[in-house]
């Protein structure tokens, strides 16, 4: 297995940890930087779609897939 098989490999698998994934790891991660940046206000979607895209290819859909498997709403609750 080339390195960017592995690595597509390791970016789905759940860490033993906490179960997330490293997407997951790194959109939270993001979110948190974000709401930071924002003086804890909440984080458009969209622009934390920019942010991820910058790590990660993902359609927009799929960035939804995830934003509900850890239950962040778009209402700003969670």
């Amino acid at each position: 297995m080339d390195p960017e098989q592995w690595q597509s490999v390791l970016d789905v698998i759940p860490d033993v940890r906490d179960g997330l994934t490293r997407t997951e790891r790194l959109i939270l991660y993001l979110i948190h930087e974000t709401q930071k940046e924002r003086g804890g206000r909440n984080v458009p979607t969209v622009m934390l779609y920019g942010r991820v895209l910058e790590y990660v290819d993902m359609s927009e859909a799929e960035l939804h897939v995830y934003l509900d498997r850890l239950g962040v709403r778009g209402d700003g609750t969670q």
